[in-house]
Order: C-alpha cells, then sequence, then structure tokens
C-alpha cells in the first residue's frame, strides 16, 4: 500500500479503533485501490473525502410496548455520499445494529450503487429494535415512533430509505404512511413498499435472483458454464437466501442445504424451495419446522454446520462475517469452486485470502447482492414518473443490470492484470466513478 493510502488507514485505525466492521469494510477497499490512485487524488484528498460520511445522524426512539412499559432504542442514518444522485440504502431492525455497522453498510452502499449505473447515492440506517415475536401493534408504534425524527431528513431527492434485515415491506408501510402523515406529502420516499403503495414487483426478489444473474454470468465467462446440476448451500433463509434458492433452482441447480439461526436442515437431493418459501414468510417460524413437510431432511441445531455439507457453490446471504477461516477451509476441502456474498461482507479477510490462494471464485457482496438496489432504482423511477412495470420487465432490466455489473468489474479487473480478482474490479471500478464525479463537483 502506497504512502497516502498507509497514512489514511494509520489515521482511521486510530480514530475509529472501536469500529471493527467500519475498518474491515475500509482496510478492504485501500487495498484493492493502490494500483488506480493518480497524483491528482492524492492532491484532492479524494480517498479521505470518500471515506468521511456527509451527515452521521443518531436518535433516540421510545414507543410503549403491549404491557404499556416504555422501550427506548438506538436508530442511526447515515448519508454516506452524495455524489451521483440522492442518499440510498436500506432500513435495518436487528438487535446487533450499531454506529459501525451502519457506517460500514454507508460505507459499502456507496461503492455498491455506483456499480449499478444508476444515479444513486449511497446511506443506510437501523435501529436495535428487533421485530420478531413483537406484535403488529408494537411493530406499528415502533415505526411510527422512528419516524417522528427520521422524516426531517429524508425526501425522494434527499434521501430515500428501504428495507435490510428485519425490515419487510409491512415495517416499510408503517413508515412510508407516517411519513406521508407528518409532511403531506405522498412521493417514492421509500422503495420497497408493498405494490398497493406504489412498491414495484419484482422488488423483494430483486437481491436473490440479482445474485444468481451475477452468478450466472460468472459461471458462463470463467468456465463455459451454468447452474444445470451444480449443488449448492444457501447461508440465510431471509429474503436474500430464500428468493437465491428459488432462482438457482429454477436455473437448473440443486440446493441442498439452508439456514438461520435456529440451525441447518440438509437434503442431497434437493429442497423443496417452495415448502420452505412458505415457511419462513412467517417471521416467528424457524427452519427445523421444515422436517414436517419433508421428513426425508437432516436437521442440525449448529447453523454453522452448513459450511461442512459437500457442494459446488456456496451463497453466504446472512450477515456480515458469518463466514471465517475455519468455513472456508471446510468448502475448499470438500469441492466448493465458487462463492458468492448474498450479504452485505458476510466472508472474513482471512477466509477471503485463503479462497484466493486456492482459486475459489469470489463475487464480492457490493457487485453480486447489487440486485436489491437496483430493483428500488427502477422503483423510484416508477413513482417519479406515475407508471408500473410488469414483473417480467423489471427481471428483463434487472438481468441486465446484473450482467453489465459483472462485465464491467471484470473488465476492469483485467485492465489492472488481476482477471480472477472480482472485490479488486468491484473497487476500482466504482472508485473511479466516484473520483471522477468528486473531481467534476468541486470541492464541496
Amino acid at each position: 500500500m502506497n504512502k497516502y493510502l498507509n497514512d489514511l488507514l494509520i489515521k482511521y485505525e486510530k480514530k475509529y479503533a472501536h469500529e471493527t466492521e467500519f475498518l474491515q469494510s475500509l482496510r478492504k477497499m485501500l487495498a484493492s485501490i493502490e494500483e488506480c490512485i493518480l497524483p491528482k487524488h492524492e492532491k484532492l484528498n479524494i480517498v479521505e473525502r470518500l471515506i468521511e460520511a456527509d451527515k452521521v445522524i443518531t436518535f433516540r426512539v421510545s414507543y410503549l410496548n403491549d404491557k404499556n412499559e416504555v422501550c427506548v432504542h438506538n436508530a442511526y442514518r447515515i448519508q454516506h455520499n452524495a455524489l451521483l444522485g440522492p442518499y440510498k440504502g436500506g432500513m435495518r431492525f436487528t438487535p446487533s445494529v450499531n454506529l459501525s455497522i451502519i457506517k460500514f453498510l454507508a460505507f459499502e452502499q456507496t461503492f455498491k450503487n455506483a456499480l449499478t449505473g444508476l444515479p444513486l447515492g449511497g446511506g443506510k440506517g437501523g435501529s436495535d429494535f428487533d421485530p420478531r415475536g413483537k406484535s403488529d401493534g408494537e411493530i406499528i408504534r415502533f415505526c411510527q415512533a422512528l419516524m417522528t425524527t427520521l422524516y426531517q431528513h429524508i425526501s425522494q431527492f434527499l434521501d430515500v430509505p428501504a428495507g435490510d434485515i428485519g425490515v419487510s415491506d409491512k415495517e416499510v408501510g408503517y413508515m412510508y404512511g407516517m411519513y406521508k402523515k407528518l409532511t403531506g406529502e405522498p412521493g417514492g420516499v421509500f422503495t420497497g413498499k408493498n405494490p398497493v403503495s406504489g412498491g414495484s414487483l419484482g422488488r423483494k426478489e430483486a437481491t436473490g435472483y440479482g445474485l444468481c444473474f451475477f452468478v450466472e454470468k460468472m459461471l458462463n465467462t470463467y468456465r463455459n458454464d451454468t447452474f444445470i446440476g451444480k449443488k449448492i448451500i444457501v447461508s440465510g433463509s431471509g429474503n436474500v437466501g430464500i428468493h437465491a434458492a428459488e432462482k438457482a433452482v429454477r436455473l437448473g441447480a440443486k440446493v441442498i442445504a439452508v439456514n438461520d439461526i435456529s440451525g441447518c436442515i440438509v437434503n442431497e437431493n434437493g429442497l423443496d424451495i417452495e415448502a420452505l418459501k412458505q415457511l419462513k414468510n412467517d417471521r416467528n417460524r424457524q427452519i427445523k419446522d421444515y422436517l414436517k413437510v419433508d421428513s426425508k431432511s437432516t436437521f442440525y441445531a449448529d447453523p454453522k454446520q452448513i459450511w461442512t455439507v459437500k457442494c459446488d457453490l456456496a451463497f453466504p446471504c446472512a450477515t456480515q462475517n458469518e463466514l471465517n477461516l475455519y468455513d472456508a477451509k471446510l468448502l475448499v476441502k470438500n469441492g466448493c469452486f465458487l462463492v458468492a456474498e448474498g450479504a452485505n461482507m458476510p466472508v472474513e479477510s482471512e477466509a477471503l485470502e485463503y479462497f484466493k490462494l486456492h482459486d475459489v471464485l469470489f463475487a464480492p457482496g457490493k457487485a453480486a447482492n447489487a440486485g436489491g438496489v437496483a430493483a428500488s432504482g427502477l422503483e423510484m423511477t416508477q413513482n417519479s414518473m406515475r407508471l408500473f412495470y410488469t414483473f417480467e420487465e423489471v427481471e428483463t432490466k434487472l438481468k441486465a443490470i446484473m450482467e453489465n455489473i459483472f462485465t464491467e468489474i471484470y473488465e476492469t479487473a483485467k485492465k489492472f492484470k488481476a482477471p480472477f480478482d472480482l472485490q479488486k474490479g468491484a473497487n476500482i471500478c466504482a472508485f473511479i466513478k466516484l473520483a471522477e464525479a468528486m473531481e467534476n463537483q468541486g470541492i464541496i
């Protein structure tokens, strides 16, 4: 790493020493872009200006639960960078949410959104509120309480939130309804809405489907191959994992293992993805209940058991740092030749290095899971133009966007003499776009 980047890394490791996820993301980025740093980037201090968020909003959310008790939660919205368009990124509701996680997600979102080719900046938000086990009344009250602060910082031309972990179209609808009541402004301020409220068909499926479109292009480019006959394991059975599994099966693959927080389900002959979808539509049901519809499957109480299953492709689609070095060694030992990130940074740095050493193809999340934000961009277009795309139109546009992302970052990786390093290709490609926009817009 050159002196400019190394000095920046040292500075931020001291400045944000307690923000481990953010620093992990930053290290990966700086290590990737060294070869494309030019004297003008140093002179204008482009990298540091991309590291620091435009605005960090933190606030308290208080609401009454069903026992008439006052509950207090932390909430965040980080508007990281608007060089390319309005801030865009999801809201995450889960107890693990903290400032470091939201900062890393907003940082990654800026680069991810740049790769889509759509006019979108990067942002992210969330709260340590957990909707699991809560009544609809409690979820409504929390969402409305959160919006009494957040509404002041968002609009369809400034910052457009969406869903993420723990935030389905139901939570988005409650927040969107309160926003309209507070502002009197209906419009596209949220994406991931239910279609009856102006949401887009295909948005729910987009991240998982987009992951498969990206991997399909990878298989074709690197191996002249397809999904047909491939054995796949999918970590995470939320929105991304379920729809990635669904699309992979439709493309000819066999999904043989899926997990959630309660454990792992395995069937070497292939899981019934439709049955699994029906099961997971109920947020309060767990994957072990799948045995009731498929007694030939095997359930393991340890979710990590999934990494021991022999497979061709692995899709970590749950959360950050879910796949460590030990897991990576198991995958390589068991014949896995491609790992695609369906979540944001689910593969730890040591695991990623191990994959590189053993020639495992790797699809980085900021490219491979960009399907969700790409479809959100399409939803914003529909809201602004007062039109409605069919599911087929959304899927066709999504496939084209994901294939274009792959082509761009693959060509960039080749240009920098690393054709198999898509992470480098993605980071450099996004950095160049953002740096050019920053030069163009002056010091702001």
